[in-house]
C-alpha cells in the first residue's frame, strides 16, 4: 500500500511523534510505501487567503470559486500542490494528532481548509449531474484512518461517558470531512490517558498500533450511508424505516 501520514504535534519527542515513529518503521517493515507531512517541522500555513490563489486583489474574495478556478488552472500555491500530489498517490491516508478541545490541532484544520479544495476533495458533479459527495467525490476509493491521544481515561470516552462517545465526537472528521470527499473512515486508533501514560502503557499502546497497521487493508470502514445509495430523500433527510426512532449522528451508520 501506499500511505500518506499527516502528522499534526510540534513536538516529535512527544507521545505522538514516538507512536508515528514506531507507526513508520511498521509500514517499512511490511513493505508499504509512505510519504509524511509533519505539518509543524514544515511550517505549515493553516489559514485560506488570497495567497493560496496566486494573490490577486478582488473586491470579493469567493473562497470555492477562487480555489476551483486555481486548481484548474495549476495557479494553487505550490505548498497546496505538493499536499494534493502526496494524496493523490496514496490509497490511505493516516491523520495523527492529539485531540484538544475535542477536534485536531488549528494547523491540521488549516491543512483540510487549504487542501481539500473545491473541485478536488468536493464540488463534483457525475455524469449525471448529481453532486458527489459522502461516499463518493474526488477521494473515493482511499481510506482514512485518525490516530490520536487523549489526557482523559476511556470510561471517559464510552457510551455514558462525560465526554461523549469517541466516534460521534469525532463525527465532524469521520464523516465530514473523510466521508463527504469519498473516503472511507476506519475506526480511529485512540490512545487513553497520554498525560499519565506509563512505560507499559506506552508499549501497549504501540504494540496495538503495530496490529492496526498490519490490518491496514483489511479492517472493515465505518458503515455510513451513501448519500446516492437511496437512503436519503430529496431533502437530504434519512428515510424513516432506516433507524426508525432514532435522532442524532449515529444515525447515518
Amino acid at each position: 500500500m501506499k500511505i500518506h501520514w499527516v502528522f499534526a504535534h510540534p513536538e516529535r519527542r512527544s507521545l505522538a511523534g514516538s507512536l508515528m515513529a514506531e507507526g513508520l518503521a511498521t509500514l517499512e517493515s511490511l513493505g508499504h510505501e509512505h510519504r509524511v507531512s509533519d505539518l509543524y517541522g514544515m511550517g505549515w500555513k493553516a489559514v485560506v487567503d488570497s495567497d493560496d490563489f496566486g494573490g490577486a486583489t478582488r473586491e470579493r474574495l469567493l473562497v470555492g470559486a477562487e480555489q476551483e478556478r486555481a486548481y484548474r488552472e495549476r495557479a494553487l500555491s505550490e505548498d497546496i500542490r505538493r499536499e494534493q500530489e502526496k494524496l493523490a498517490w496514496a490509497d490511505t491516508v493516516v491523520f495523527h494528532f492529539p485531540l484538544w478541545w475535542f477536534g485536531p490541532p488549528a494547523i491540521l484544520k488549516g491543512w483540510f481548509d487549504r487542501v481539500l479544495v473545491q473541485g478536488f476533495g468536493f464540488g463534483i458533479k457525475g455524469p449525471d449531474g448529481r453532486t458527489l459527495r459522502y461516499g463518493d467525490g474526488g477521494l473515493a476509493g482511499k481510506r482514512a484512518l485518525i490516530v490520536t491521544s487523549v489526557g482523559a481515561r476511556e470510561s471517559g470516552f464510552g457510551p455514558r461517558g462525560i465526554h461523549g462517545q469517541l466516534e460521534q465526537v469525532l463525527f465532524p472528521l469521520l464523516h465530514g470531512t473523510f466521508w463527504y470527499t469519498g473516503m472511507a473512515a476506519l475506526p480511529p486508533f485512540v490512545v487513553y490517558g497520554a498525560d499519565r501514560l506509563t512505560e507499559a502503557g506506552y508499549a501497549h499502546g504501540a504494540a496495538e498500533l503495530r496490529e492496526r497497521l498490519r490490518t491496514l487493508g483489511t479492517t472493515s470502514p465505518l458503515p455510513f450511508h451513501h448519500e446516492n445509495g437511496g437512503a436519503y430523500d430529496d431533502h437530504l433527510v434519512l428515510r424513516p424505516e432506516l433507524a426508525p426512532g432514532r435522532s442524532g449522528v449515529g444515525v447515518h451508520r
